[in-house]
């Protein structure tokens, strides 16, 4: 069996190298909240969701707001404080998942045993 060009194709990881969507992309896409099917129009307003923010007034110390300005060159770097703190947030679940991997394989090995 041969196979088609297409599938030959080298495949790149790089996010940045992937074709750009379209509206039309979109039009034929299937929306999924939670692994489940959903409308379009509640895939929509699920996104919309994720991508809402909420104002908030906090104090930071000046060498925190001076280091992402400073990385960010000045405008941004909200969004770069923003981006932290969600890496820290997926930081500490991929280690209460690890932990509770760890726990379950420990607990099977022991009824091995």
């Amino acid at each position: 069996m041969r196979a088609s060009k297409e599938s030959t194709k080298r495949r790149s990881a790089d996010p940045d190298e992937s074709p750009e969507v379209t509206a039309k992309d979109l039009t034929r896409g299937i929306w999924r909240v939670g692994g489940k099917r959903v409308s379009a129009a509640e895939g929509r307003a699920a996104f919309r969701q994720v991508l809402q923010k909420k104002q908030v007034n906090m104090l930071l110390d000046v060498a925190v707001v001076e280091h992402f300005k400073a990385k960010a060159g000045g405008r941004g770097y909200q969004t770069l404080i923003n981006q932290a703190l969600r890496e820290a947030m997926s930081r500490e679940e991929f280690e209460r998942m690890l932990r509770r991997v760890i726990r379950e394989e420990i607990r099977r090995q022991d009824r091995v045993a």
